[in-house]
């Protein structure tokens, strides 16, 4: 029978238009109508077993093997970015403020894919696949969502491992895979905090409790905070993101709020930088005669490659592809990614592809960018992998299980 690349490469074109088509109707968070919608119509016709959300607009089909066996899960995030999009691509957002930034589109096509090529070749699956169409990636946790519904339980037996790719716009050469075992991304949280004063005006500071410049220290202290409270061997990043106040020159206002993101590598970490960016802000506060609210918010965690599992995906990379065709990644990204809910609770890896534009992809434009491009010749082969994936670790389930 011809092998899953090539089989891939024959479904190209089609996979190319139904991204192309996704990437013209993005739409954001947990209710994904109409990317839902083109899911389901490139997924009919196959053998699957198909469920759609109840919280949320995901998909879960379920492809039953020729051969008893275990599961496997196989994923793909479908959620856009509220990012206007500046590219000069012909099948741009049609939607004014939001953009396929991060790539989902092309996840969503490559799982089609996947879902296609192992449709195709059913007989030979020694157990069953799931594929985890998710909304919600992006800042909305949809991987916890999916979940609670059960998209873990949807093939009625256990899941032995679980597997993802995702594109860059930069960085990674076109067509190069690049994982590494252990921490592959940081687990992110939020800050938020609301310094409340007593405004007035502008020209007579003594007279109120100005909330500014208290608000601006603890921007400050912060960063201070992180150089000189961590271990740099155990990075942690605080981004302020966010800040707002007042509303003229002339006018001390009452409140001032920032919002910041906080990436860390370990539970140790993570426990330290939530007991000391909560007292920092306080403290800034009650020194300025202020009150201060502040809020620490859990929201993904570490996303972390299981060490076999890792190089199983490794060397199925290089045997399919080339060995040129995979790197070693030298350290963890400090992007999150709720697919670790999935790696919480099932072996797994998780992989990024090089889908750049550029032939310098260190100085091409960042997902999130609204400059950001994908090179879509690089769907046949994300889809061929999770399909190679699928296939081989059922077939060595089903090895280990007579042996």
């Amino acid at each position: 029978m011809t092998d899953l690349r090539t089989q891939a490469q024959e479904l190209a074109p089609d996979l190319i238009a139904l991204r192309r088509e996704l990437h013209q109707v993005p739409e954001i968070g947990l209710e994904l109508p109409r990317t839902q919608e083109l899911v389901l119509t490139a997924l009919a016709g196959l053998p699957l077993e198909v469920t759609t959300g109840k919280r949320l607009s995901s998909v879960t089909a379920v492809l039953r093997g020729g051969r008893p066996g275990p599961a496997v899960l196989l994923r793909g995030d479908m959620d856009a970015l509220p990012v206007t999009e500046r590219t000069d691509e012909p099948f741009r957002s049609r939607h004014e403020g939001v953009m396929h930034a991060c790539g989902h589109d092309l996840h969503t096509a490559g799982l089609v894919g996947a879902a296609r090529l192992l449709a195709a070749r059913r007989e030979e699956l020694a157990g069953d696949v799931i594929f985890m169409f998710q909304p919600g990636e992006e800042g909305h946790d949809g991987a916890r969502y999916m979940i609670e519904e059960g998209v873990l339980e949807a093939a009625g037996k256990p899941v032995i491992g679980a597997y993802g790719v995702h594109v860059t716009s930069s960085f990674l050469p076109r067509g190069v895979f690049s994982a590494r075992p252990g921490p592959l991304m940081a687990a992110s949280a939020g800050l938020h905090v609301t310094v409340e004063g007593a405004g007035g005006h502008g020209s007579t500071p003594h007279r109120t409790l100005d909330p500014v410049p208290a608000a601006c220290e603890m921007v400050l202290a912060l960063q201070t905070m992180v150089t000189r409270r961590f271990d740099v061997f155990d990075p942690v990043v605080v981004t302020v993101g966010a800040f707002h106040a007042g509303t003229r020159r002339n006018i001390i206002p009452d409140q001032a709020t920032f919002e910041a993101t906080v990436r860390t590598f370990s539970p140790e970490a993570l426990a330290k930088v939530r007991q000391l960016s909560v007292q920092v802000c306080q403290d800034i506060a009650r020194a300025h005669g202020l009150q201060a609210t502040v809020e620490f918010q859990d929201e993904y965690p570490l996303t972390v490659n299981d060490a076999t599992e890792y190089e199983f995906l490794a060397n199925t990379v290089r045997e399919v592809f080339g060995p040129e065709r995979f790197t070693e990644m030298a350290q963890p990204m400090t992007g999150s990614e709720d697919f670790s809910r999935v790696l919480d609770r099932v072996p797994g890896a998780f992989v990024f592809l090089g889908a750049t534009m550029s032939e310098d992809p260190e100085t091409a434009p960042t997902n999130h960018s609204p400059l950001a491009r994908f090179d879509d010749s690089v769907l046949a082969d994300s889809a061929a992998l999770l399909a190679e994936l699928a296939m081989r670790r059922l077939a060595a389930a089903s090895a280990t299980s007579r042996a």
